[in-house]
């Protein structure tokens, strides 16, 4: 049987960002056995997608260890190199898919564009490969697991750098103000002492607490069973997307339109003040600390008396 090799070696909005075109790869070469180079962390929703018929455990570029037989296509969903290019290009594929780099000028491509919604940058790469993909195809089924907190508000105060970050204090005002119903607070293990001092701010209970109790296919159960979502610019904000729950999204320094929800796409409210910045900086972005509180609880009581979530 072939192989198509896809590389994602990132975190989980890549993960969720990349399906459609994981599902246009699978629609184009139905024979194929498919294979996604990602993080083994990310296995409980690979598993839910229906395109991939395996996982290589891959974390991050430089650890791609290819066993396999020649792959008859190599697809670079990863960046535009030079080092996920070298990546895939070690496992000798019959056929490279991928963006051109200066570091490898013998290997073409269309440009990079840094102004491409990451959903349609991936998609637009396999259409001009001849292979088509629907962006909008982005939903997941329901995780199989139970949700320990069903119908709560889901506050996820965390984000992989600290310019992504919204207060704390700030998180803690809103979750107060939601109290009357049911709230969450979400996170990785890394993340539970931020989910405690969020929660003990809000004058909850540590039982709101699920940060490091939940792992990737119960946070993903928790979300899909969600009257709303609010957090930053983080992977839980792609899985209210791809499991249609509710959500206020707090943009800065990265603008929506390179990673927020498509346009059409279910009940979310994307809050941004319009300014662009360093999305790995060491402090939260000035951008984002112009976000109020009232601008998201307003945002939030809207969804709430909607009732939209079914």
């Amino acid at each position: 049987m072939a192989v198509t090799l896809a590389l994602r070696a990132l975190g989980l909005g890549d993960l969720l960002t990349a399906v459609p075109a994981l599902r246009a790869l699978r629609a184009a070469r139905p024979d194929d056995r498919l294979v996604l180079a990602a993080p083994e962390a990310l296995r409980p929703l690979v598993d839910t997608i229906d395109a991939v018929d395996e996982l290589l455990p891959t974390e991050g570029l430089g650890r791609l260890d290819w066993r396999g037989e020649r792959p008859a296509l190599a697809v670079n969903l990863h960046g535009s190199g030079p080092e996920s290019i070298t990546d895939l290009l070690a496992t000798d594929p019959a056929e490279l898919v991928t963006h051109r780099h200066p570091g490898h000028p013998d290997v073409p491509g269309p440009p990079w564009r840094e102004d491409e919604h990451e959903v349609d940058r991936w998609c637009v790469l396999l259409e001009q490969a001849g292979i088509p993909a629907d962006p909008a195809d982005l939903a997941l089924p329901p995780p199989a697991v139970p949700s320990p907190a069903p119908g709560a508000v889901v506050i996820h105060p965390g984000a992989a750098y600290p310019a992504r970050r919204w207060p704390a204090e700030r998180f803690a005002s809103v979750a107060r103000d939601l109290s009357p119903h049911r709230v969450v607070i979400t996170g990785s293990a890394a993340e539970e002492e931020l989910a405690h001092e969020v929660a003990r701010a809000a004058g909850l209970d540590d039982d709101a607490v699920l940060a490091g109790r939940t792992g990737l296919d119960e946070l993903a159960a928790v979300v899909a069973g969600a009257e709303l979502v609010i957090c930053g610019d983080t992977g839980v904000g792609h899985l209210a997307t791809a499991l249609h729950t509710p959500s206020v999204l707090l943009f800065g320094p990265t603008p929506p339109s390179r990673w927020g929800p498509p346009l059409g796409r279910g009940s979310h409210v994307v809050l941004w003040a319009g300014h662009t910045g360093d999305p790995f900086g060491d402090k939260p972005d000035p951008g984002l600390l112009e976000l109020t509180e009232d601008q998201v609880l307003l945002a939030a009581s809207e969804l709430v008396a909607e009732g939209i979530h079914a």
